[in-house]
């Protein structure tokens, strides 16, 4: 402890000017935390928060007008915020989020005991499950990072991929001897607050395009990728790798079935969210943050695999038709939750919403 801490603290008296210097060096430890009442978390943005090519903050920034910036060490873009208990986080993307959510709750900025985490971004969608510009609140975020890997070329024939839970020996079950992967592999969330938000947003109407439905024509087999864009619950599946194709998408249908035993099903593909559930658990676990209050929300920008007739490797760039509609569908659907949580919050801070609980 230096010298003008152990002033401070009453070891040894001090000065009025070292006192003064004392209290601009630690303004932070000073000052007392910012409540909030919601947290809009997404990973990227494309150059400006407002007035250029959009990512996935950007029509959050520019339609809730956050007008205040604040700076947090650790986190590489500052954190916008109403001045009423709403900020808007870019976080990063794959699962180095983890590292700058740490960074953001025990900067001592903020009070994140009552807030409601708002994840949402835009994702690859499977085409049995949905259609491009779709939007799904998920009940289980998956790890798709932790496990055996070897090339389907060096694997038993009768193998349909080379992946399999660590400590198994063939794909599709899990390993004997437990332990061997990390607690959990499957992060459930809270039932009820997944089902009020769906409920309360399933009717927003998601913009179509005829690009989109040009491309949505391709998916012949696959109803509900043929679909105009909706809203649904359904799994968001985490992994660092931008994996694609008609075996992966195989794959984390059959992972999530595996982790889920069989409960959850597999909509959604991401970088992030396996990250933000690891940081946000062991924060929970710390009284940091309350998991229960938890919500993530992905949108379509691309289907996981290829259409019939299309080599995978080609598919993967097929994505610009759903970029901008996923970007409009996360805002739209994710702002109604925002609102409502917001704009009643001597309704929501105390207890979590249940399906069909709204606000006067």
């Amino acid at each position: 402890m230096n010298r003008i801490l152990l002033r401070l603290a009453g070891l040894a008296p001090a000065p009025l000017c070292m006192l003064g210097v004392a209290l601009a060096a630690f303004p932070s430890a000073m000052a007392q935390p910012i409540p909030v009442k919601v947290a809009v978390v997404v990973t990227f943005e494309v150059g400006a928060d407002t007035g250029d090519i959009p990512g996935e903050f950007q029509y959050w920034a520019e339609r809730e007008k956050w007008p205040q910036r604040i700076v947090v060490p650790g986190m590489d873009h500052p954190v916008l915020t109403d001045g009423n208990g709403v900020i808007g986080v870019v976080a990063g993307t794959t699962e180095r989020v983890a590292t700058q959510m740490m960074a953001l709750v025990l900067s001592g900025r903020f009070d994140f005991s009552k807030t409601y985490w708002l994840i949402n971004g835009i994702a690859g969608v499977d085409p049995a499950a949905a259609s491009i510009g779709s939007a799904a609140w998920a009940r289980y975020v998956i790890d798709g990072d932790v496990a055996y890997e070897i090339d389907p070329r060096e694997g038993d024939p009768s193998w349909p991929y080379g992946i399999m839970a660590v400590g198994a020996s063939a794909p599709n079950v899990k390993a004997k001897r437990r332990g061997w992967e990390p607690d959990p592999m499957a992060y459930e969330l809270n039932a009820n607050l997944v089902a009020w938000a769906y409920g309360l947003t399933k009717a927003v109407q998601i913009p179509d395009t005829p690009a989109m439905a040009d491309y949505r024509a391709l998916y012949v087999g696959f109803p509900n990728a043929q679909r105009p864009p909706f809203v649904l619950m359904g799994e968001t599946f985490g992994c660092n790798r931008y994996w694609h194709g008609r075996i992966m998408t195989q794959w984390a249908n059959d992972w999530t079935k595996l982790w889920t035993d069989g409960k959850g099903n597999f909509v959604m593909t991401d970088m992030e969210d396996q990250g933000f559930a690891n940081a946000l658990r062991r924060l929970s676990q710390m009284s940091r943050v309350d998991f229960q209050r938890v919500m993530f929300l992905r949108t379509a920008s691309n289907y996981s695999m290829q259409p019939s007739g299309m080599a995978a490797n080609v598919s993967l760039h097929n994505e610009m038709a759903g970029y901008l509609p996923s970007l409009e569908a996360a805002y739209r659907v994710g702002s109604v939750v925002l609102h409502e949580l917001s704009g009643h919050w001597d309704k929501y801070a105390d207890s979590t919403p249940k399906p069909g609980a709204l606000g006067p």
